[in-house]
């Protein structure tokens, strides 16, 4: 027979409250604090740890296998405490380890042991092999220090600053950037879509407030159709890296026109077997008004310098970026 409640029981607080009403800004987190829906499933929330008190709208890290114990809190159970569900634990090279465990079995890997299985997040992430001008990479121990680091084991033909062709940011390695407990990571931008005229590049990044993966987009012109670059090409030389025109123009997509005029940089041609590509670029923003009064911008690649090479890349190749370096060959005069 079914227990009659007493006032205590009657009188258990409600945490929950419809409609939601949420702030226009999710929590910031500690690090590695999970940011959840709360309880309620209304509003992002930062997830209780263990050892904090717990109701029906503040939730437990579940990520971390915690659950929220209302034990000591009879008869109402309204406040209870986050405790860590008993699970399976973990053995790791001898040594065992309890189900929730944060554990580092080396200088490289950081590890949570979670119901019998092991995950483990790589502490060496900065480290990239040199690109272009380098033709024989390899990796090496650094003393003093726990992650490896790339160097060239040719002596004779490394350069002794950053190649003309790649970004400082390439050659040094970018450090990974932490928002709201999210890595921030940006793919670099995919070739033009078009090799003349107007075309597409995108890349994908999670830099947004919910550290979603979202695909971006950028208007691009390598070089003009109409013009025959061939003929600008100096006597005795095989290419010509960039191209200018003398005058500026305005864009133009769909009959709308940009704002301002522009005098932008092409990439050029060669009459060899190269291309001419970016190595010094950046991204602008184009306002465009149409004839029916209304505006709107796209964001553009502006070409700053080219080089021309032999890694003549097709726009739809998706495995072109697994390569991290190229032979040295490729940009000898």
């Amino acid at each position: 027979s079914p227990v009659p409640a007493t006032t205590e029981t009657a009188t258990r607080r409600q945490f929950c409250r419809w409609p939601c009403q949420c702030p226009r800004a999710p929590p910031r987190c500690a690090l590695g604090v999970s940011l959840v829906t709360d309880g309620c499933g209304c509003c992002p929330a930062c997830a209780r740890q263990r050892g904090q008190s717990c109701t029906e709208a503040d939730t437990c890290d579940s990520h971390r296998g915690l659950y929220c114990d209302y034990s000591g809190d009879t008869p109402r159970y309204e406040i209870g405490v986050c405790a860590q569900i008993v699970g399976v634990g973990c053995v790791l090279n001898g040594v065992r380890y309890k189900n929730g465990e944060t554990f580092q079995p080396n200088c490289k890997y950081n590890c949570t042991c979670i119901n019998g299985a092991v995950g483990c997040v790589p502490m060496c992430t900065n480290s990239r092999p040199p690109l272009v001008w380098c033709p024989n990479p390899k990796l090496i121990k650094v003393a003093g220090k726990c992650c490896e680091q790339w160097v060239c084991d040719d002596s004779r033909k490394i350069r002794k600053t950053s190649p003309r062709h790649i970004s400082s940011a390439a050659y040094e390695g970018e450090d990974e950037a932490w928002q709201k407990n999210c890595i921030v990571h940006t793919s670099p931008w995919s070739p033009c879509s078009k090799t003349c005229g107007l075309g597409i590049s995108t890349r994908i990044s999670n830099d947004n407030d919910q550290c979603r993966l979202l695909k971006e987009s950028r208007l691009c012109n390598m070089r003009p159709c109409e013009v025959d670059i061939t003929q600008h090409i100096k006597p005795g030389k095989k290419c010509l890296a960039v191209y200018r025109a003398n005058e500026p123009m305005n864009y133009t997509i769909s009959g709308c026109v940009s704002k301002s005029p522009y005098r932008p940089k092409y990439c050029g041609v060669c009459t060899d077997n190269r291309c001419c590509t970016p190595y010094k670029s950046k991204t602008i923003e184009v306002r465009f008004q149409c004839p029916d009064g209304t505006e709107f911008s796209w964001k553009f690649l502006w070409i700053n310098a080219c080089f021309c090479n032999l890694n003549c890349r097709n726009p739809n190749d998706i495995f072109a970026d697994l390569a991290h370096y190229y032979d040295y060959s490729e940009i000898a005069n």
